[in-house]
């Protein structure tokens, strides 16, 4: 009988002064200008551009300035302005692809914007360790487009 190991989904949350419409705009269609592409890109620092196919089965991958394409991500729900979510799979060598679902819903005077990256467990042996990196890392990314739209 074998183990199943379970880790716990990053969860984040932030609110953002804006309509839902445009958090999802500027998270998705937006995301390169705010996303840190200098730190957290496969070409850091040598980005052009990150593109969203915007619907089911499409890619979300960055360009470099060279014209190199490199996925990022593989579009499972696209349901906008209330969400999406995303097959995520950065790193090419990773054993299989995490899940981040991001949910936008009205709250107060603007939005509140849920991200739960989940699904660890695939990664194998490593996925502690992933897990707790992305946890600081959803927290610097978010700080940013929260950032953004202030």
């Amino acid at each position: 009988m074998s183990e199943t190991m379970t880790v716990a989904p990053v969860v984040k949350s932030v609110h953002v002064k804006c309509g839902v419409a445009n958090a999802f705009e500027v998270f998705t269609r937006g995301i390169g200008s705010w996303w840190p592409l200098d730190q957290l890109a496969l070409a850091p620092g040598e980005v052009k551009e990150v593109v969203w196919e915007e619907r089911e089965g499409g890619e979300v991958y960055e360009i470099s300035n060279s014209g190199e394409r490199s996925h990022w991500a593989t579009v499972l729900e696209w349901e906008p302005p209330a969400g999406f979510t995303i097959a995520w799979k950065v790193d090419p060598d990773a054993a299989a692809a995490t899940e981040v679902e991001v949910r936008f819903t009205p709250e107060g005077d603007g939005t509140q914007v849920v991200l739960e990256h989940r699904h660890w467990d695939r990664l194998g042996a490593g996925a502690a360790e992933t897990r707790g990196n992305y946890d600081g890392g959803w927290e610097m990314v978010l700080g940013r487009y929260v950032d953004k739209l202030a």
